[in-house]
């Protein structure tokens, strides 16, 4: 049985992963921890893998914390820089040890097949733009989800040679969303959301629209085990579910 630690198991996805853990057949939860509790009272002897979803403020320090502790990390919550990855990797590469860390911008599959059939396409189209929709209560804009998608976007477009989408705009740019590597990304906050993205990809006479809808969180759990399940055999840090999914996409981040 694999021994995981819940880190905001308080929260409404805490608490799914909980439920979910729980459920699993090959694992099990040994501890539950909210924002009073400290990351740094965990063991790898007593926890195999510890699953976060906090908040963006806490959660780099937690994950630096399971990294001095030896405990694999699984990690949905969003926020994550470049520049906080590569806290991380240099964390884990100073160590040296085989301690992996799984960070997710979304464990919905779905939603991680949606960004990976945006890659494909966006070498074939001549402009493209994502729109991210969900509930009032999300604290960061735009989501993980959509940075990571139009990351991906753009790095395929750059592979291809291609050049920017184009776009005249001389005034009002605050209304053209927010520049991921060259994407606009535009986001909606409203009640009755919570989660959906579309990727709009739009040649001279016609357009590709890919999207996704996530309408429970309990659609996030099987990301979630499966990324439990593969963690410890990846050592270093793995960015993107997609990566451990077997979709033929290369070298995952390490």
């Amino acid at each position: 049985m694999m021994k995981v630690a819940v880190l905001g198991a308080h929260g409404r996805m805490g608490q799914q992963v909980c439920s979910a853990v729980e459920t699993a057949q090959d694992m099990t939860v040994v501890a539950r921890l909210d924002r009073e509790d400290k990351v740094s009272s965990l063991r790898s002897s007593d926890v195999d893998v510890a699953v976060d979803f906090t908040v963006p403020d806490v959660t780099e320090d937690n994950v630096h914390a399971l990294i001095d502790a030896g405990i694999h990390a699984v990690v949905g919550t969003t926020g994550w820089t470049p520049q906080r990855l590569a806290r991380v990797e240099e964390h884990l590469a100073q160590l040296g040890n085989r301690t992996g860390v799984l960070i997710a911008p979304n464990f919905g599959l779905s939603a991680v097949l949606a960004m990976t059939f945006a890659r494909q396409a966006a070498r074939f189209f001549e402009s493209v733009e994502v729109v991210e929709l969900h509930h009032p209560n999300k604290v960061d804009a735009p989501s993980g989800t959509a940075r990571h998608t139009a990351a991906g976007i753009a790095a395929a477009r750059r592979e291809a040679g291609m050049s920017p989408s184009p776009d005249a705009t001389q005034e009002g740019f605050e209304a053209r969303g927010m520049d991921v590597d060259g994407v606009r990304v535009h986001a909606v906050r409203l009640r009755g959301l919570v989660a959906h993205e579309e990727i709009l990809l739009g040649n001279e006479g016609e357009q590709l629209t890919i999207r996704q809808d996530s309408f429970d969180r309990a659609s996030f759990m099987p990301g979630v085990l499966l990324g439990i399940r593969e963690v410890p055999s990846r050592p270093y840090l793995t960015v993107g579910l997609e990566n451990v999914m077997d979709l033929g996409l290369g070298t995952p981040r390490s």
